[in-house]
């Protein structure tokens, strides 16, 4: 499952492929609560008898309508023919009401015609394969450069800006190791990806991972401790472990929860959380660093199906990352 600028980028290949001119915005800045961040994108492409088409959004679609005539123009005149151009929306409060901008917020965004120069399949393939790489874009000349980026911890650096340049950081943004090649799995590593995660999959049982694939994940069969240690986890990274067999799980949970691990979780019921929590003390994990374990793993909302149980994992875990503590539901009735 692609997550949204991955989606954009293909959507322009198969434009480009029709023969379509194809234009790409990017937001720079934003001012105030604008709808969209920084680096989102949006693509138009016109075919040669003058029908737009859009993929992606800058603005949750207040803007898009009036990118697609400013791209289209006049007599050939249009936004961004030629080289990159920058356009802002939402100065005056009279066009943050007519563009539907919240709070007077406003947008600003660079502009750019797509051509063999830009390179778009080339950072479709690397996206596709896992890879995190930045693309420079020579705002003059239209050129572009991309080259593999280092870390996962830069989560504010994905854009810069300058008089001649554009660099924005593309790929995924955040690891997510699952322990466990088994049903559940598949739909978390899936879903994961959307979510702007680089999953990789981490178990050394042959039965299982003899026909594991889901396209765009890794496949470790390191031992679960070593599998944690070789990524280096960081702020930026969540470990689930999702096997119920303790020789693998704990090995994982042990090195997870003693790192800078954002998220770290354990499929479970609570009583076996609790037997699990009595074997980590037996180790050199602390009390305070059991504290941070996830588990059962999950939001807390009735999921019972491996899909189910997936969404609730990554609902949890998008909870977290954004610094949010969601208490336990009451049930108002027993299911039917």
């Amino acid at each position: 499952m692609d997550n949204v600028d991955l989606n954009v980028l293909k959507t322009i290949v198969a434009w480009r492929a029709e023969g379509r001119r194809v234009t790409m915005g990017t937001i720079v800045h934003t001012w105030g609560s604008a709808p969209r961040p920084v680096g989102a994108i949006v693509a138009i492409g016109e075919d040669a008898a003058g029908m737009a088409s859009i993929a992606g959004s800058v603005s949750g679609g207040c803007i898009e309508d009036d990118l697609v005539a400013k791209v289209r123009g006049a007599d050939g005149q249009g936004l961004a023919i030629h080289k990159p151009e920058r356009v802002t929306y939402g100065i005056s409060a009279e066009e943050a009401n007519r563009f539907g901008l919240p709070c007077g917020g406003t947008i600003e965004l660079v502009m750019e015609p797509i051509g063999e120069r830009s390179r778009i399949e080339e950072l479709a393939n690397a996206i596709g394969q896992g890879h995190r790489v930045r693309r420079t874009l020579d705002l003059d000349a239209g050129s572009v450069t991309i080259e593999e980026a280092d870390g996962y911890d830069r989560r504010g650096e994905t854009l810069s800006l300058t008089d001649q340049t554009l660099s924005t950081l593309h790929g995924p943004s955040w690891r997510l190791l699952i322990i466990g090649a088994g049903q559940m799995t598949l739909y978390l590593a899936q879903m994961a990806q959307a979510l702007d995660y680089r999953v990789i999959v981490c178990d050394p049982r042959e039965e299982y991972t003899a026909q594991w694939h889901v396209e765009g994940s890794a496949l470790t069969t390191s031992m679960p401790d070593d599998a944690v240690l070789e990524m280096k986890a960081d702020a930026h990274t969540a470990v689930v472990a999702l096997t119920h067999d303790p020789k693998l799980d704990d090995l994982a949970l042990m090195e997870a929860l003693k790192s800078d691990a954002f998220y770290v979780g354990a499929i479970g019921s609570k009583v076996n959380q609790t037997k699990r929590r009595a074997r980590l003390l037996e180790f050199d994990v602390t009390a305070e660093q059991i504290e941070r374990m996830h588990g059962p793993v999950g939001l807390k909302n009735g999921a019972r199906t491996p899909p189910e149980i997936a969404v609730a994992i990554l609902a949890e875990m998008t909870a977290v990352r954004y610094g949010y503590r969601i208490p336990e539901p009451i049930r108002l009735e027993e299911p039917a």
